[in-house]
C-alpha cells in the first residue's frame, strides 16, 4: 500500500484541544455536545470549521488552523473558546480540560451517534467504553516525507518529558490512582493506540498499514492512534502524548516545546546528522515512569542506560532549544514550560486542591473550570 505524504512548510504548527463539558452546579459531565455543535455551526455548513465532535457527547474539540507561531495557535484556540462559552453560559455548562474527570463514571456517558464511533465501541467493548479521557495533540509541518520516521523516533526520547509536564489525570472514578497520568495507561488499551513501532523506512510503515487493512484492524490511517504518528494527509508529525491541559498557557507551552523539538530535529537532518534513538524497551519503561511519577520520574536517556530526573533534563533541554525558540518566535511560550515546572503540572495542582478541601473532588473540578476561564497557570 502506497501512502502519499504531502509535504508542508517546515515547522508550521497547529493544535487540537479536547474539552470536557460539565454542569456548573454539580461538576458532573454534561452530554450536551450536539446542542453546542448545532449552535456554533455556521449557516449552511455541516459543522464549525474549528469546533468538532468527539467520541463522547460530553466532549468537544477545538482546533487551530495552520499557524506559523504559537501565539497564532493560542489566539486561534482562544477565539473558539469564546464562541463555545457564549453558547454554554446560558446552559449553566462549563469547560475544563484534564486527562480524565476526577469523579464522573464512564458507564453513565453517552457515545456520539456516528458509525465510526459505534464500530469502535462494538470492537473494543469494555475498554472502548472506558475511554473517558481527554488529550492535546500538536501537529508540526515537515518539508520532506523522509524526515517523518527519524523525527518520530527522536521525539520518543522526549515523550516522558512531555507526558510529565502535561500529566493531569491522577483521579479515576473518584479514587486517587497513585499515577500522575492514568490516561496514558488507559488509552494504550485500544488495539492501535500507545507507543508506535519504530520503523526505519517509509516502506516498512506502508507494509504495516497494508497488513492492518488486510486483516481488518483499521479502515482508515487515522485509526492508528499512536502517541506519536505521522499525519501524511497534513504533511505533519503529530504529537499525541499529552493529557488534556487545563489552561491556554499550558497548551502554548507544550506546543512550543513540540515545535522547537521538531524544528531542531529537522535542521539536524538537513545537516546530515543521524538523530539519536532509544531502544523500544527503554521507551516503554520511560512512558510508564512518567505516567506513574510525573515530574519526579527518573528517565532513561540512552541505550547505555544512563538516567536522570526528568525535570533536570527538561531545564537543560529548554536552554538548548532557546535559539530555536528565538528563530520560531516562541521564546515566551517556551519559557512557560519553566512556569509549569515551578508551580507544578495539573496532577500536582489537583491533589493540592483536594488536600486543601478535605478530599473534595468537586473542588478539584471547580479549580479546573477556573483555570480554563483564567487561561493561565495558577501562581500562588
Amino acid at each position: 500500500m502506497k501512502i502519499d505524504f504531502t509535504p508542508s512548510r517546515r515547522s508550521t504548527v497547529g493544535a487540537e484541544w479536547e474539552l470536557a463539558l460539565v454542569d456548573r452546579r454539580t461538576g458532573e459531565l454534561s452530554s450536551v455536545a450536539e446542542q453546542v455543535l448545532d449552535a456554533v455551526r455556521p449557516g449552511g455548513e455541516e459543522e464549525h470549521p474549528k469546533i468538532k465532535q468527539e467520541l463522547l457527547l460530553n466532549t468537544i474539540e477545538v482546533i487551530s488552523g495552520i499557524c506559523d507561531t504559537i501565539a497564532e495557535v493560542k489566539a486561534d484556540l482562544n477565539e473558539s473558546l469564546d464562541v463555545v462559552h457564549s453558547v454554554l453560559d446560558p446552559l449553566g455548562v462549563e469547560l475544563f480540560s484534564a486527562g480524565s474527570h476526577p469523579f464522573s463514571t464512564w458507564y453513565q456517558q453517552k457515545v456520539t451517534d456516528k458509525e465510526r464511533y459505534a464500530k469502535l465501541i462494538d470492537r473494543t467493548q469494555w475498554w472502548g467504553r472506558q475511554m473517558l479521557i481527554y488529550g492535546v495533540h500538536v501537529h508540526v509541518g515537515l518539508d520532506h516525507r523522509d524526515k517523518a520516521l527519524p523525527i518520530l523516533d527522536a521525539l520518543l526520547n522526549y515523550a516522558p518529558h512531555l507526558q510529565a509536564l502535561s500529566a493531569s489525570s491522577p483521579y479515576w472514578g473518584a479514587e486517587d490512582t497513585g499515577y500522575a497520568s492514568n490516561r496514558a495507561l488507559m488509552f494504550q488499551q485500544l488495539p492501535t493506540a500507545g507507543l508506535p513501532f519504530q520503523f526505519r523506512k517509509w516502506e516498512e510503515l506502508e507494509s504495516y498499514v497494508d497488513d492492518m487493512f488486510t486483516t481488518g484492524v483499521i479502515d482508515h490511517f487515522s485509526e492508528i492512534r499512536w502517541d506519536v504518528r505521522p499525519a501524511p494527509h497534513f504533511g505533519t508529525i503529530e504529537m499525541r502524548v499529552c493529557d488534556g491541559l487545563p489552561t491556554l498557557e499550558e497548551v502554548g507551552a507544550i506546543s512550543a516545546l513540540t515545535q522547537c523539538l521538531v524544528d531542531d530535529f529537522s535542521a539536524r537532518l538537513d545537516d546530515g546528522e543521524i538523530l539519536p534513538t532509544l531502544p523500544p524497551w527503554h521507551v516503554q519503561e520511560n512512558k510508564w515512569r512518567a505516567a506513574r511519577y510525573g515530574v519526579d520520574a527518573i528517565v532513561i536517556l540512552d541505550a547505555a542506560g544512563n538516567e536522570r530526573l526528568v525535570t533536570e533534563d527538561t531545564f537543560d533541554l529548554l536552554d538548548r532549544l532557546e535559539p530555536v525558540a528565538q528563530r520560531l518566535d516562541c521564546a515566551d511560550e517556551l519559557r512557560s514550560v519553566e512556569t509549569i515546572l515551578r508551580y507544578g503540572p495539573s496532577y500536582l495542582r489537583q491533589r493540592a486542591v483536594a488536600k486543601q478541601y478535605n478530599g473534595s473532588l468537586r473542588a478539584v473540578v471547580a479549580s479546573l473550570i477556573s483555570e480554563m476561564r483564567e487561561g493561565t497557570i495558577p501562581r500562588p
